[in-house]
């Protein structure tokens, strides 16, 4: 089978690989579809993960080492041998062998094509614990990429909240139309929010959001930066208004669900969250899997348009 290998920066390759025979407690698992993680994998497309990092980057069936060469990604989509759909944490491949325990099966309602965005999906729940969002809360979500949709979708949900989702991009406010959210560019920002969702990945995004939180708020890290230096600006009011910044990323379980919620719990919750089929406005691009290596310095360039770009398996 073939695999993709990010092999130099702003290069990758298919290689041919062997599947190992399953153990008694493995299975083998045909992949019919996979997704860009375009944050993270524009980072480790172009080398650029941190050294103090790279244990924590490190997916859960990468092959190599960062930087190069290596073989990423945690959103795939396949097909049993005896049958049945199930999400796995595995790279872009046409094929692989994993244990038994680590698959989730799929809903039998949800489109696999769709499925492939549980990862995402698993970040925004866990950003929403952490957010300890409730209903009636004034919520704003700066950033209107995946996460950052996926967070204002799941908060929308809260009875009587109102969320708006701000993004510089007007091409964005037809996407969250699609989901039911009301959009608004960042100078026309509903201010004084009880919680603020930072998903811009930003320098801006981060002061907007800052700026759009009510006193004594918390604002909602989920961006990742990488290596870059980012300016945080907690001058001005940031103190006087007792504003908190909170960091929260989907490696841990949110600390108030800790004791109950396993990870392999969390990623089913989060399949079943995917069976609303407005969900499908998220996935905006299909390539397919030979093609891959070519499409990604388009696909990962700075400023590529549309949200999420899955790919299609022979």
């Amino acid at each position: 089978m073939r695999a993709l290998w990010y092999s130099a920066a702003g290069q990758a390759e298919l290689r041919h690989e062997r599947l190992p025979a399953p153990d008694p407690d493995e299975v083998r698992v045909r992949t019919l579809w996979t997704a860009l993680s375009r944050g993270t994998e524009r980072l480790v497309f172009e080398g650029r993960v941190p050294d103090a990092v790279a244990g924590r980057m490190r997916a859960p069936a990468q092959g190599g080492e960062f930087p190069f060469p290596v073989k990423y990604g945690y959103c795939a989509v396949g097909e049993l041998q005896e049958g049945g759909h199930v999400f796995a944490l595995q790279p872009h491949q046409e094929g692989f062998v994993a244990p038994r325990a680590t698959l989730c099966p799929l809903p039998p309602d949800l489109p696999p094509r769709r499925a492939v965005l549980a990862a995402n999906m698993e970040t925004a729940l866990n950003a929403a614990w952490d957010s300890g969002a409730g209903p009636g809360d004034r919520i704003a979500v700066v950033g209107g990429g995946v996460v950052g949709l996926l967070v204002a979708h799941l908060c929308a949900g809260l009875p009587g909240a109102e969320v708006e989702l701000i993004d510089r991009d007007p091409a964005r406010e037809a996407t969250a139309r699609a989901l039911g959210l009301a959009f608004a560019l960042p100078g026309a920002a509903r201010p004084e929010a009880d919680l603020v969702v930072h998903a811009s990945a930003s320098a801006a995004g981060l002061d907007l959001a800052l700026s759009l939180a009510g006193d004594e708020a918390a604002v909602i890290e989920l961006s990742w930066y990488g290596s870059e230096p980012v300016a945080a600006p907690l001058g001005l009011a940031f103190h006087a208004r007792r504003l908190r910044l909170v960091g929260s990323q989907v490696g841990a379980v949110a600390a108030s669900r800790r004791p109950r919620w396993s990870h392999q719990r969390r990623l089913l919750k989060a399949l079943d969250l995917l069976r609303d089929e407005r969900l499908d406005a998220l996935i905006t691009e299909e390539v397919a899997f030979a093609d891959l290596p070519a499409a990604l310095p388009r696909l990962l360039g700075p400023g590529a348009p549309g949200l999420c770009t899955v790919i299609r398996y022979p």
